[in-house]
């Protein structure tokens, strides 16, 4: 042990030549932490689990992933299956996607598989094409600690990726249940950092110091959220203590990442639960922070039991195999910050349609900041909304338009879920969802009886063509 912090810590002193004499504390003590730990854990890792004690079979895996495994294996090279396709193939779950380790480079993969193209350029990775689908290689990575932390502006800590063992490459992963490596060369699961004991657990723990790897990646704290919610497991009071103190990190994360993120943590099927944790570990305020603030301001229910429906009704979407998409799941996020901006400009006496783009535009300006939506999605956010403008409006040919409108049907279910969420548009939705399912010759009969009510209630003020109005007469030219 003393032999081992004098080394990292002579390496700490070299690279504090370039970092800068103030990352030295932090260096050393992070140094001391991984040796520590390390040579602490308990003995009989790693674990070889053979055969007949874990439940993985080859049936169940990629046939073009067995076929990466298998040549590199056969050319000499050491290969696994690694990361979120053991841990589901361990929980009886379909992998999203099978992913491979290696102690071949980027370099030697290549000329091992002539379908193979190499991306990246901190850490370059194998892409293994079949087709449409993609087996990625990542060569086994180090502890970098040896070659010193940097820190960036924002104080995160940043660490160049370099090659290792298979054992600093389970050592560097995240979490421990995405840290399990299978074999097919004995068909056997190598775990360095009790993994299986936390799968069987049904626990989620983080590898390390939970505040130093949330330094160095944030999103790591929304992923701990996911894998929680996805897989049903509890988080470590170690992992998910410190979240309530490093949440502020998020602020670091760029809005294109957050996205990406967002889509995973909230379309899987578990979105309701994955909104509730986001919450209660203070992390939900970061991605949709217009979204907290009307959620802790309003005095009614309305804006929760909205949100609520609106991803129960996503994940009985993705558990019924229909598709869902980015853009209705923002509607639904951000429609009270909308809904409250429309109430204040209509105040104002702007017409409603008018107050709709306006707010539309507003809020989607103010949360591209946070989460950076690619335009495509922004665009068909603002047409859901502006949708529930026009669906008031029900004249004539215009409601035909709407009816063949590619963007109708998410329309008409977002007014729905209002409906069911207690807003006062009760008649209009019921009104719709009667129109839509009505042949021709009933739809002509409604939209006459609509009119005749209208009609009965008060004269609608028309805006026809603006008139020029006449000037008077000039006394004293007679012009």
């Amino acid at each position: 042990m003393t032999l081992d912090i004098k080394v990292v810590a002579y390496f700490a002193l070299y690279n504090n030549k370039k970092a800068g004499v103030n990352n030295l504390f932090d260096q050393v003590k992070s140094l001391i932490k991984r040796v520590f730990a390390k040579e602490h854990s308990p003995s009989e890792f790693p674990r070889i689990i053979s055969r007949d004690h874990h439940s993985i079979s080859r049936a169940h895996i990629s046939e073009n992933a067995l076929k990466v495994l298998y040549r590199l294996n056969s050319s000499g090279y050491e290969a696994y299956l690694v990361g979120g396709g053991v841990r589901d193939l361990l929980l009886g779950r379909e992998p999203k996607d099978f992913d491979v380790a290696t102690n071949a480079s980027p370099e030697e993969v290549r000329k091992v598989f002539r379908n193979c193209r190499l991306i990246g350029r901190r850490f370059r990775l194998a892409h293994v094409y079949f087709g449409r689908e993609i087996i990625e290689v990542a060569t086994f990575r180090g502890d970098s600690e040896a070659g010193g932390e940097r820190r960036s502006k924002d104080g995160l800590l940043v660490r160049d990726n370099v090659y290792g063992s298979l054992e600093e490459d389970a050592w560097r992963r995240d979490f421990t249940i995405n840290s399990l490596y299978y074999s097919v060369k004995d068909f056997s699961v190598v775990d360095h950092v009790g993994a299986m004991a936390d799968i069987k657990a049904g626990r989620l723990r983080i590898i390390g110091d939970a505040v130093e790897r949330y330094r160095e990646d944030p999103v790591r704290m929304l992923r701990a959220v996911r894998f929680s919610s996805k897989l049903g497991f509890v988080i470590s009071k170690e992992t998910s203590k410190p979240i309530f103190e490093c949440a502020p990190l998020m602020e670091s994360v760029s809005s294109a990442r957050l996205f990406d993120e967002t889509c995973k943590l909230f379309l899987h099927g578990y979105a309701l639960n994955t909104y509730e944790q986001l919450r209660h570990y203070g992390l939900f305020q970061y991605l949709f922070p217009s979204v907290e603030k009307s959620l802790e301001e309003q005095d009614h229910e309305y804006p929760k039991v909205f949100i609520s429906r609106g991803l129960e009704n996503t994940d009985r979407r993705v558990a019924e195999g229909k598709p869902v998409i980015a853009a209705f799941l923002m509607a639904v996020l951000l429609w009270e910050s909308v809904r409250s901006l429309v109430a204040q400009k209509c105040e104002q006496g702007m017409r409603p349609m008018q107050a709709y783009q306006e707010a539309a535009d507003e809020v989607i300006s103010q949360q591209v900041k946070y989460i950076a939506m690619p335009r495509r999605v922004s665009l068909q956010v603002k047409e859901i909304w502006i949708m529930q403008a026009k669906l008031g409006m029900r004249r004539g040919k215009k409601v035909f338009e709407l009816l063949e409108n590619q963007r109708f049907r998410a329309a008409f279910d977002f007014l729905q879920l209002r409906h069911q969420s207690g807003e006062e548009v009760s008649e209009l939705y019921e009104w719709w969802a009667s129109f839509q399912d009505c042949d021709l010759e009933n739809q002509e009969h409604m939209l006459s009886e609509l009119r005749k009510r209208e009609s009965r209630e008060g004269p609608r003020r028309r805006r026809g063509p603006h008139r020029r109005r006449r000037r008077p007469k000039n006394e004293s030219t007679g012009e």
